[in-house]
């Protein structure tokens, strides 16, 4: 054996344990998302039923709220005002988020429009869509106009910072990458901005759509003869809790349902994008 041999077969082992060998990954039972909310629905609606049998504040309980959502179904009148709000979240949302996009997308690659627009954007931000409901009556009237525009008004501030957001947030070594490669600046913003905008326009509408059904409400105020907010005013004024319960729990259905097909729609379309 030469001399060369030895401290290398003496080394051997010494390498061997300096490095730690790998341990197979555990895989522990995964709880499926679909159960976690199932269990987490029944613990709020039990802990909803127990605070109602204690009788704070006159609280109604999941029984008498059911009840009367039977009865608002049965005469047509839940259908009818889910409808008419659901209306003009649609109609403020579509508004809002389909100028956003441009809007947030100009603001992003040119400069000169950031300048312009971003102060704008920023003041609106800083006062809440609610305080612009006297001026929208004063200027836009009662009827169902000022209700949309508080709605998209809502949506549009969410939205466009998202938008702005997502364009600024590109690596720029893809854009660096794509100009070496002879792509001139409408073929990068087509082929590399938008698709890596997508994440962050897909949040933003979220948020928007969030933002939306927050403002119904006060929206409503506004005059209205029908609608969700509307329905919930009235019952105030008659101290009925189980209705504007029927009124919340539908606003948030609504708004839950509308938030996972924008979910599912973001999967859809950032299946490039790693998760957890």
């Amino acid at each position: 054996m030469s001399s060369t041999e030895t401290p290398l077969k003496q080394a051997g082992p010494v390498l061997e344990d300096a490095v730690p060998a790998r341990e197979p990954r555990r895989k522990g039972a995964r709880v499926p998302a679909i159960v976690l909310n199932l269990l987490a629905l029944a613990a709020g609606i039990g802990l909803w039923a127990w605070l109602a049998s204690l009788g704070v504040q006159a609280l109604p309980g999941p029984a008498a709220v059911a009840g009367r959502a039977g009865e608002l179904i049965a005469d047509g009148t839940l259908a009818d005002n889910a409808l008419a709000s659901l209306r003009r979240v649609l109609i403020g949302f579509a508004l809002g988020t389909l100028l956003a996009v441009p809007v947030g997308f100009l603001m992003g690659w040119y400069p000169v429009a950031r300048g312009l627009l971003e102060p704008y954007i920023q003041f609106f931000r800083t006062v809440p869509p609610l305080a612009m409901i006297p001026l929208a009556i004063v200027l836009l009237g009662i009827g169902e106009v000022p209700k949309v525009f508080v709605i998209f008004l809502a949506a549009f501030l969410s939205s466009v910072v998202a938008a702005f957001q997502g364009v600024v947030g590109v690596d720029r070594t893809l854009i660096d990458a794509a100009r070496v490669l002879g792509a001139r600046d409408g073929t990068i913003f087509l082929k590399v901005v938008v698709p890596a905008s997508a994440p962050f326009i897909l949040v933003g509408m979220r948020i928007g759509l969030g933002s939306a059904w927050g403002t119904l409400v006060a929206a409503e105020l506004i005059a209205a003869q029908e609608g969700l907010g509307f329905q919930m005013q009235r019952a105030q004024l008659y101290y009925d809790l189980p209705t504007i319960f029927v009124g919340v729990i539908t606003i948030g259905l609504l708004g839950l349902l509308m938030d996972r097909l924008l979910l599912l729609a973001e999967r859809r379309l950032t299946r490039w994008q790693e998760t957890r």
